[in-house]
Formats: structure tokens, sequence, C-alpha cells
């Protein structure tokens, strides 16, 4: 068995996180819908196009467990027709303002209560929140915000609302078929995944994968973990044979080396957008862009 020294000091210096400044200028006439994270973002717009405004909280490259808002931000989301969030505590650094809102009496719908939620490991309690790894469960999500938008907008045309939604859900489709494609040329002994956090739990139940660990115990990345967490996750990819490691955009991959060069573990790092999108042209602009690059880059990664 390999061991593992403490590192405590160099995992702090490998966790950093995002910060959201700044907000989008109000569109004069349309009614207002905040979106709280950027991959939901784009599936709303992608429904709404023109019809309201979207504000999305939170910018690219950010850190969804994480981000913040400005006042200015702040104050809009008490005044929107409708409040998407992903929910399922994923939101950990915006709830005071979610709450506020739904005081308040703005329409809220969260993502996460529409789907069949999984938990993070077999008997916990705890809901994973990142649901939309599998595409099959987002088109659950495009159809509750159509309907949402349908119900809580005044005046959104529901023709239109109904025509997007359902061709939105068309190109869901096509992209899981291409997924299961992609990693049906994968063999059962390589399906071993191993990120920075637990975030592949959706994907691993829809595509037929291991999680095999995460080097940040829990969901949040503002988790942090212990040496006896990292010796157990060590040990567990050692008896898998695990040769590549997932690190997130949102992340760097700083945390998951030191874990390679402690341990003295030979295994390669890829960078996957698994939590937010990119800038543009950067790999994962949209939510469809994002998970067909994981995709070919999941099945680079695992293939011999």
């Amino acid at each position: 068995m390999r061991s593992i020294r403490p590192f405590t000091l160099a995992l702090a210096g490998a966790l950093t996180l995002g910060t959201l400044t700044g907000c989008a200028a109000p569109a004069a006439g349309r009614p207002l819908i905040v979106v709280t994270t950027n991959i939901l973002g784009d599936v709303v717009q992608n429904l709404v196009g023109e019809q309201a405004e979207v504000l999305t909280l939170m910018r690219p490259n950010s850190d969804p467990h994480s981000f913040e808002i400005s006042a200015q931000e702040a104050a809009r989301i008490l005044r929107a027709d409708l409040i998407v969030s992903n929910g399922l505590g994923l939101e950990e650094g915006l709830q005071q303002q979610l709450d506020a809102a739904d005081a308040a009496g703005v329409p809220m719908l969260a993502a996460g209560t529409v789907i069949d939620p999984l938990p993070y490991a077999a008997g916990s309690d705890t809901a994973d929140p990142h649901f939309w790894t599998d595409p099959a469960r987002m088109i659950e999500v495009v159809e509750a915000v159509a309907a949402a938008v349908q119900a809580d907008v005044a005046g959104a045309d529901a023709a239109a609302i109904e025509a997007q939604a359902a061709a939105y859900a068309t190109e869901l489709r096509a992209l899981d078929a291409e997924m299961t494609t992609a990693f049906a040329a994968i063999g059962a002994e390589h399906r071993n995944l191993v990120t920075n956090h637990h975030v592949f739990g959706y994907l691993a139940d829809r595509f037929d994968f291991t999680v095999v660990g995460a080097v940040i115990p829990g969901g949040s990345t503002l988790a942090a973990p212990s040496a006896s967490d990292l010796q157990s996750l060590v040990d567990a990819i050692d008896a898998a044979g695990v040769t590549t490691i997932f690190a997130e955009s949102s992340q760097p991959d700083r945390l998951v080396q030191v874990l390679a060069d402690e341990a003295g573990l030979e295994v390669a790092v890829v960078e996957l957008f698994t939590e937010s999108l990119s800038e543009p042209g950067a790999g994962a602009d949209s939510y469809l862009t994002m998970m067909r690059t994981n995709t070919q880059r999941i099945a680079t990664g695992l293939s011999p």
C-alpha cells in the first residue's frame, strides 16, 4: 500500500474560489428571468430567446458552490418575474438571497425538484445536485422550465416556448445518443472515474461508469480532504488501476496533481468542464458544447 503524507498547506494553496462581480444592464420592456448557474442560464436562454431578459448570475469559469453577486444583482433578484435555480444545495453562497426572494413571493423553480435525485453514496441522505451530467434528466428540466415560463412570465408566447422546448429536447436526445456511442467503446475494466469532488454520479448512473472516488469528499468544493480520505482514495485508485484523473475547469488541476505527486501515483490529469461553462470559444460556451467536449475527453482519457 502506498502511503500518503499530510499536505494540508499544499491543498489549501490549490483550492481557489471564483468571485463574481458586475451586473448586466436591464432590458427595458421585457420580463426578467434570473438564473443562478450559467449551465441553466444557457438552457433558459435557448427556451425564451428574446421574449425575456435572462440574467445569469454565475460568470463563466466560476464555482457554483461559492460564487458571489453584486448588490445591484441582489436587488434585481427581488424584482424578477421568475427565478430558476439548480437547488439541492448547490448554490451555497447564494442561499440567503434565494430565501429572501422566496419570502418576497417571487415565482421560483428549483430544477433539482423536478428530477429523480441520486444520493451521493449508497445509504446517504444527501442528494447530489450535479444532475446536468445526465442529458436525459435535463429533458425533464427543460419541460419544467417551459411550464414555469408559461405560467409565471406575463406576455410570454406559450406556443413559441413549447416549440423551443421541444426543439431543445430533441437536441438533448441526440446528445444522449452520441454519448452512449462514444462511451460504448470503453471497456468495462476502464470505466472508472476519479475527479476533484463528486460530480459524476448522474453520468455514471446513466452510462454505466463506476465512481472510484474524489479528492475532495462530499459534493461541495468548500469541503477539505483529510489524510485518511486521501489515503483511502489512493488505495482505491491502485485497486481499480486508474490511470487518468479528471480535474474540473472551475478548480485548478494542482489539487489532483498534488495528490498524484505526493502519493507517487502515475496518472494523467485531464481537465473537464463539469460545473461551469467557459468563455466563448474555449470548449464549453454552451451546455451542449460542454457535454460534447467532456465526452470526447473522457472517452480518450479512459481508452487504453
